[in-house]
């Protein structure tokens, strides 16, 4: 009997020893599976996703009567897109109000120290009059470059959030424009949205900046993401350089604004607000038969309606080298310090 119990202990446990073996050889089967399936399908949905961004370039538009006014409605039809002088079909396209990742990129040098309050006012009446699904960032800088929302909180559409991270403290020290903005660069690769803008609110001069002007300037090229900047200068300030702002501008398909006193702040943070709403997205997949040794290519945008041409705003040239890796973030720090919230 004791040996006949110790035949059955010896079975049961080779029993189980088969059956783990089995369910071990089951869950191997299923993992590899599970991995070939997603490489089947989830890989390769993520490298084609990748490898389409990569070649799919998004252009934020604008479109306004010869007169002013923003030209709301139009359609796909009323759109022509030249690369390099060759006509490209257009493959994407987007209707005005489209959620937007907004960074507000805010100098706090000594040089705002009397405009700051206006400063934070303008930027949540911004923030209120866009988009409820816009997401928001603020990069404040002046010898350093400080993320203003905490680091748990990337993005956010809290005005009370906002309004804590743009007031940064006491404006002071100097400036560190150029690495601002690449430092905003890279953060608006994170956001959820797939059109991103940069609101910066500077005088343009750069003292403190790792970067160089002509890196940032291939930077937002590469970035496809548009511009706008606030001029704040004071008559008296000698380090203020408008051309870069300008530049910048340019470069991205925004706008530039030099603002005449402080008290119209708020308007043209307004006018900036109504521009981001009223944009078209168009995209297309640039002809693999041009020359792709060309880093910087050129972009022409071309809308009617009924028969007469309308006045476009946006980007006229970005970088092949940058599409995969937007705002390639080099030798520039952010500081790890951040406002306590």
């Amino acid at each position: 009997m004791r040996n006949s119990r110790l035949l059955y202990s010896l079975d049961r446990a080779k029993a189980v020893e088969v059956v783990l073996g089995l369910l071990a050889a089951s869950a191997l089967f299923v993992g590899a599976a599970t991995l070939s399936n997603t490489a089947a399908h989830g890989v390769q949905d993520n490298t084609f996703t990748l490898k389409a961004r990569s070649e799919l370039v998004l252009l934020d538009v604008c479109v306004r009567y010869p007169k002013d006014g923003f030209v709301l409605g139009l359609k796909r039809s009323n759109f022509e897109v030249y690369e390099e002088g060759r006509k490209e079909p257009i493959t994407q396209f987007g209707n005005v109000d489209t959620p937007v990742t907004i960074g507000l990129v805010v100098d706090a040098s000594g040089s705002m120290r009397r405009k700051r309050p206006e400063v934070v006012t303008a930027g949540l009446v911004f923030a209120k009059e866009s988009n409820p699904h816009d997401e928001f960032f603020v990069v404040n800088f002046n010898d350093r470059v400080v993320l203003g929302l905490p680091e748990s909180v990337p993005f956010t559409d809290n005005l009370d959030r906002l309004r804590h991270a743009l007031y940064y403290g006491p404006a002071q020290g100097r400036t560190a424009l150029y690495d601002a903005i690449a430092a905003a660069l890279k953060h608006s690769q994170l956001g959820s949205r797939e059109k991103r803008t940069l609101i910066i609110v500077s005088d343009g001069g750069d003292n403190a900046s790792k970067i160089s002007f002509d890196d940032l300037v291939q930077q937002i090229q590469g970035s496809l993401v548009t511009i706008y900047a606030v001029a704040l200068v004071d008559p008296d300030d000698l380090e203020s350089n408008l051309s870069v702002l300008r530049k910048m501008t340019q470069a991205s398909g925004g706008e530039f604004f030099l603002v005449p006193g402080i008290d119209q702040v708020a308007s043209v943070f307004h006018q900036i607000a109504q521009s981001v709403r009223n944009r078209y997205t168009i995209g297309y997949v640039p002809d693999p038969a041009l020359n792709r040794e060309t880093a910087l290519r050129h972009v022409r945008v071309v809308a009617t309606e009924d028969g007469r041409k309308l006045v476009v705003k946006t980007r006229t040239s970005y970088r092949l080298d940058a599409t995969e890796d937007a705002a390639a973030y080099q030798g520039v720090g952010v500081s790890a310090l951040r406002p306590a919230h």
